[in-house]
């Protein structure tokens, strides 16, 4: 296999820079704590291991460095980028979930870098972004990213079928952001609806007696609870966090599908 590899230096190449940029734009994979020199090792191993499944990418009769290769390489990066792009819209929900009550349980202002996200994130939304992250873990998540995600696309995705249909995967990563809104609302509604009653009642409680002062008395009740909450829904949260990143790889998997039927159809 090695020596096929050298006889087809292109493809191996290619595959190398989709492999590299689904790596540098993945969540976790892409944290600054990864060493470079890792990362570039990785992508080389997942395209020596997907080498000889890569049917969809023709490089037959490319020379090193020709203008056309160049292109191609473009290509291929975009591919991984797109669907590192992608997972990290789905992680994107957790953290926009903690997002969502942080300013109602009194931490709207405690905003710090995460290392994982690379973003300034409130501590809430840390926290739902490190669950998440230990959850992607727990159900095999890189072994899905690689199988389902980078083999698949080895196998069925090429230059020519994204730009064939370009229009799927722009619908698929509208649909991707649609659905990030709505899958942290739908984590953070105990939680935030819980919370918003609560500024309701001490709302009602300073107008029924205005000598509270709300200010000393709101907030630590509203963190109080919003702990509990956290602590007592947190099962359920999982299992939702669960389902997201599964339907999050179900997704990418339909896209290949989609993208050939498409170029099926218009054939």
């Amino acid at each position: 296999m090695i020596r096929e590899m050298f006889a087809a230096a292109p493809l191996f190449l290619l595959l190398a820079a989709r492999a590299l940029a689904l790596i540098e734009t993945a969540p976790l994979l892409s944290s600054e704590a990864n060493p470079q020199a890792a990362r570039v090792a990785l992508a080389g191993f997942a395209a020596y291991a997907a080498f000889p499944a890569s049917s969809a990418i023709n490089a037959a009769g490319l020379e090193l460095f020709s203008l056309s290769f160049v292109f191609l390489l473009v290509g291929e990066a975009i591919i991984g980028i797109i669907m590192g792009f992608f997972v990290t819209i789905v992680f994107s929900a957790f953290s926009t979930a903690g997002q969502f009550f942080s300013l109602q349980m009194g931490f709207g202002a405690s905003e710090t870098f995460d290392p994982l996200s690379q973003i300034e994130n409130p501590l809430m939304g840390q926290y739902l972004n490190l669950v998440a992250m230990l959850i992607f873990l727990t159900l095999n998540g890189f072994t899905q990213l690689f199988l389902g995600g980078f083999w698949r696309s080895v196998q069925s995705l090429s230059v020519l079928s994204l730009v064939q249909g370009r229009e799927t995967v722009l619908g698929m990563l509208l649909a991707g952001l649609s659905r990030l809104f709505l899958d942290a609302m739908v984590i953070s509604l105990p939680i935030l609806g819980t919370l918003f009653l609560i500024s309701l009642s001490t709302g009602l409680i300073s107008k029924a007696a205005p000598q509270i002062n709300i200010l000393t008395e709101g907030f630590p009740l509203s963190i109080t609870v919003a702990f509990i909450l956290i602590v007592a829904v947190m099962p359920f949260m999982t299992e939702a966090f669960g389902r997201v990143v599964d339907s999050g790889f179900s997704a990418i998997q339909d896209l290949y599908i989609r993208i050939g039927q498409a170029i099926g159809g218009g054939a």
